[in-house]
């Protein structure tokens, strides 16, 4: 994978992520606690709709992070080199996820 193509799906699963973030804001929001209008059921089920939301943007938000590395890596020249080994990072593991930083080897 050239790093131009590369740079490309990169950006794209950014702004899908971004896109993403932004459509579930709503579950992430604090439950409300009111005892008269929503019962204990009610809240525990929305107390677990917010914790799975939150789990969602974590990984989401670390996805973002690798996205920005690779990135950084594209820029300074360094793409599709391992960060441990400094070898070629095998084709088809870029071609399956450009974020990638290491080798198979190393990945390990």
């Amino acid at each position: 994978m050239t790093p131009d193509a590369a740079r490309e799906r990169l950006l794209a699963r950014r702004a899908a992520l971004e896109a993403e973030l932004r459509l579930d804001e709503e579950g992430r929001k604090p439950v409300t606690l009111d005892q008269e209008s929503v019962g204990r059921l009610s809240r525990m089920d929305a107390m677990q709709v917010q914790a799975m939301a939150q789990a969602v943007e974590r990984r989401r938000q670390a996805e973002k992070a690798r996205i920005d590395a690779a990135l950084r890596r594209i820029d300074a020249g360094e793409f599709g080199y391992c960060l441990d080994c400094g070898e070629d990072i095998a084709t088809a593991r870029l071609d399956h996820d450009p974020s990638v930083a290491r080798c198979i080897g190393c990945a390990d």
